[in-house]
């Protein structure tokens, strides 16, 4: 299977400031599949919770073997090995600063055929992922021709949308 993974960091850790753990993320990606592609950092605002620092974000292509539901638990694993911590209890609010997060935007089966998947623990396509230039911008580089399978837009065509929208709103 094929994955699109959005990362982030906008906190240091014992690793060192953000860009080592959207490194050291990646060298952990690494071990649940094979990265076939990485952007570049992008330093963006936050979105959401805007009292907190800059983030790093990224995107990444990842081949393994591992079904969707077991990709996003293996993630969630990475996250909390390199520090996140997601409980309530953390005191921290939900889309505010972090270590590291990884997102499963998108994935494509082994015939090719893209992933719709909705439940409890997981919806696919992200369901935010056509609202988010923080995704869109380093996917794009990776992945310009990958498609939304319910929007059925590329990611430039989305990101292209996006940066529409934005305009006319900022008229």
């Amino acid at each position: 299977m094929m994955a699109a993974i959005a990362l982030g960091s906008n906190l240091p850790s014992s690793l060192g400031p953000p860009p080592a753990n959207l490194r050291e993320a990646l060298r952990r990606l690494g071990r649940i599949g094979r990265v076939t592609a990485v952007s570049s950092f992008h330093t963006t605002d936050p979105v959401g919770y805007a009292d907190q620092p800059r983030f790093l974000n990224a995107a990444a292509l990842l081949e393994t073997p591992l079904a969707p539901l077991e990709l996003l638990h293996a993630l969630l694993k990475i996250e909390a090995a390199m520090g996140r911590d997601r409980s309530a209890a953390s005191g921290l609010p939900p889309k505010g600063p972090r270590v590291i997060d990884l997102d499963l935007l998108l994935c494509r089966g082994e015939d090719g055929r893209p992933e719709v998947h909705c439940s409890a623990g997981l919806t696919l396509p992200h369901p935010e992922l056509h609202q988010r230039r923080f995704v869109l911008a380093p996917l794009c580089e990776i992945a310009p021709d990958l498609e939304h399978p319910v929007l059925r837009r590329s990611v430039s065509e989305m990101l292209a949308e996006l940066a529409q929208q934005e305009s006319h709103a900022g008229r």
